[in-house]
């Protein structure tokens, strides 16, 4: 059979938008609201730099005064606050043997062109979870935790009890909290004691697991340290996300080496992936923009918005 070479298979104008929405689409932290596509932050990821600067009003604060006939009103005023999130700057190739194609029948460098999409979905999940460590570890350590790990039997587990404990870390601000991820040994804990529920969506296609109403999102790369895991609460839209294309940066292209016979697909993207509230120090970041291990350093992050405006919170349990 003809062997199918890289650009009978992507046309890279084609296939980078493509490739980018179908991240969009396959990626759980945004089906499940979890991140909000924002084009604000869209258009900031376009026009470069390596820090998202996104200004705020801060809460009116002060008393109200008693009005009198011999005195004015004190006028107060209102100030701004920054938000700031890192851009990230990540790529990855991939290569075939046109002869590997032949041996197996099948062209390499498609089925590659499939499953990029899909793959790009699980690195911003990575992205995601990495943040998730950063700022809990410092900047929400003390305001938007709840460990357990310490209680013995049944209280240090993860149950109804302790969730609900962990929610009202935000208080009246508690109803804000939508989606609950964890690890699948925490959820198959929960399935053991029949407390999953299960709802359609709303076409009636999908059957989407609930706990205490809370949306569930099962991934393993939830943090696991020996007996304790981390699960987390979020509010809808809790993070933003964007993506753009800076100049000069080619999201996808498409290179063949002819004596070798090997083709390549190589891929871009500049993208934003921020909780909300918690701006991104770039403290402690050697390179041009963050890796995932500096995502993940407390150093890196400071709240920045008063607690119950942070739709995020952590239950730190075992499973007994």
């Amino acid at each position: 059979m003809p062997t199918t070479k890289i650009n009978d298979a992507i046309i890279p104008e084609i296939f980078a938008p493509y490739f980018v929405n179908r991240t969009k689409e396959l990626s759980k932290v945004v089906s499940s609201g979890i991140a909000a596509a924002n084009g604000v932050l869209d258009e900031l990821v376009t026009k470069g730099g390596k820090l998202v600067n996104m200004p705020f009003w801060k809460e009116l604060g002060g008393e109200d005064e008693v009005l009198t006939d011999g005195a004015a009103l004190t006028p107060g005023k209102v100030t701004a606050g920054s938000d700031v999130a890192a851009l990230l700057a990540r790529g990855k190739s991939w290569g075939a043997n046109e002869l590997a194609g032949a041996l197996a029948g099948d062209s390499p460098m498609k089925a590659i062109s499939e499953q990029v999409a899909g793959w790009w979905a699980r690195m911003e999940q990575k992205v995601l979870i990495s943040a998730l460590k950063g700022i809990f570890s410092g900047a929400l350590k003390t305001s938007h935790v709840n460990d357990v790990t310490g209680m013995t039997g049944a209280s240090a587990s993860i149950g109804a009890a302790q969730v609900l404990d962990t929610k009202q870390l935000l208080g009246d601000a508690a109803d804000g909290l939508a989606v609950i991820a964890m690890h699948s040994a925490a959820y198959t804990k929960l399935q053991k004691q029949n407390l999953i529920t299960y709802i359609p969506d709303s076409r009636g296609e999908v059957v989407i697991p609930t706990y205490l109403s809370y949306e569930i999102v099962v991934d393993d790369s939830c943090p696991k340290a020996g007996d304790v895991y981390d699960t987390y609460i979020f509010g809808r839209g809790s993070f933003g996300r964007g993506e753009g294309s800076p100049v000069d940066l080619t999201s996808v292209e498409t290179a063949r080496d002819a004596l070798a016979g090997e083709d390549y697909l190589i891929t871009r993207r500049a993208f934003v992936l921020h909780p909300f509230g918690v701006k991104f120090t770039n403290a402690n970041v050697t390179g041009v923009t963050p890796d995932n291990t500096e995502l993940a350093d407390a150093a890196n992050w400071e709240k920045v918005y008063p607690d119950k405006h942070i739709a995020l919170a952590l239950l730190r349990h075992k499973i007994a």
